[in-house]
């Protein structure tokens, strides 16, 4: 990113010179995938593709945003004391969510500011574009307020304005991983109790490769929201039999002891997936730390089947691009992020990237009629001033 050009831009759009820079990755979840709403452990990595900001601080209680991902939108342009939820401000809700509620939970937003965003991350592929943007306005509105709030109440800040003003029902990973990323480290976070610790990604002589199958997804629109009823759901039926704070906290043993309960299949294997992924995510940190990658790559294909046929979150196109990396030499494939499009990951040895992008790239054309990207992604430092 050319950060002098964005400045330039700045000014251009707004008649004056910016005063600071921010940057707010992206991220990937290695394993661990819809579980982060089941009190479940993740184990994501913030990454270097990610969300720029250039800003000047106003006087008044004006904020004005705009992108250079959406400059047919132009500038967007909303007060301090009339933070609203509207469809017309479009990608801006995320942001104003995040103010909304720093200024309901008493924080004293003196100033407004003026912004142009500008990301790297291909947006609608499940990257985590949503969380970078929440992120970094919390870390701006934090420092031009000389606010001193402490970094993990910004995530729930972030987290907040999903949920409740934008109206996704997504868990805390994604805003974790932007906000608390270390370089060259994944994480694993007890999503119950916030605790983690930091892994280090030592891949050896292999390298992840983001697979993006060019499907864009809305996560409003798809069946998110639907997946986490269903959990609550089973969580429900469980409690009925072993009480317990989150559907992760339930044994397969007692899952499959009270199968006849469940009147709906579905949601028995909704709940299947949420507990024996939990249980791959905890083994997978333990065999990354004893430097086991082949099996490390095994759980993630299990993930991914996982995924596919107890969670049905992934789709013709990322099923697809899997089975054509595992059929290719990758270690171990799986979705990354939400599903129903985006990404998927796969570990594939260094030497052999330029020939896995060809035979991949050209078997999932052929069979889904365009072709996917790939980038590299490599384990970044989380949100913060530049």
């Amino acid at each position: 990113m050319n950060l002098e050009k964005l400045k330039g831009d700045f000014l251009e759009l707004y008649h004056e010179d910016s005063e600071y820079q921010f940057f707010a990755p992206g991220r990937i979840n290695l394993i661990g995938e819809h579980i982060d709403y089941s009190g479940g452990y993740v184990f994501p990595c913030a990454i270097t593709f990610g969300t720029y900001a250039v800003v000047k601080v106003r006087e008044d209680r004006v904020i004005r945003l705009s992108s250079n991902n959406f400059k047919e939108l132009g500038i967007f342009e909303f007060d301090l004391d009339n933070l609203v939820y509207d469809k017309e401000d479009d990608w801006t809700n995320y942001a104003k969510g995040v103010l909304h509620f720093m200024l309901q939970d008493g924080h004293e937003l003196n100033h407004g500011f003026d912004v142009l965003f500008e990301g790297d991350i291909p947006n609608g592929a499940g990257l985590s574009s949503s969380a970078s943007l929440e992120v970094l306005t919390a870390v701006i509105a934090n420092e031009v307020n000389d606010l001193n709030i402490e970094k993990l109440d910004l995530v729930k800040y972030a987290l907040r304005s999903e949920n409740d003003f934008v109206g996704v029902q997504c868990g805390i990973m994604d805003q974790f991983a932007v906000a608390m990323g270390k370089k060259d480290t994944a994480m694993l976070l007890d999503t119950n109790t916030l605790e983690f610790e930091y892994v280090p990604l030592d891949l050896k002589e292999n390298v992840i490769v983001i697979m993006n199958t060019n499907k864009r997804r809305g996560l409003s629109d798809s069946a998110y929201n639907e997946r986490r009823e269903q959990c609550d759901n089973a969580l429900e039926i469980l409690n009925s039999v072993k009480k317990e704070d989150f559907l992760c906290d339930h044994t397969l043993e007692t899952l499959d002891q009270n199968k006849e309960l469940f009147e709906d299949e579905l949601v028995f294997k909704r709940a299947r997936h949420a507990i024996s992924e939990n249980l791959r995510t905890i083994k997978a940190a333990e065999v990354l730390k004893e430097g086991n990658l082949d099996e490390f790559g095994k759980l993630m294909d299990q993930s991914h089947a996982s995924l596919r046929d107890d969670y049905d979150v992934t789709g013709k196109e990322l099923d697809t691009i899997v089975a054509s990396a595992q059929k290719y030499g990758a270690l171990g494939a799986r979705v990354t992020g939400a599903g129903f499009g985006g990404c998927a990951l796969a570990i594939v040895a260094k030497k052999d990237v330029e020939d896995f992008k060809q035979k991949v790239g050209k078997e999932y054309e052929e069979i889904i009629g365009y072709a996917p990207d790939f980038y590299i992604a490599t384990a970044g430092q989380g949100a913060g001033k530049l």
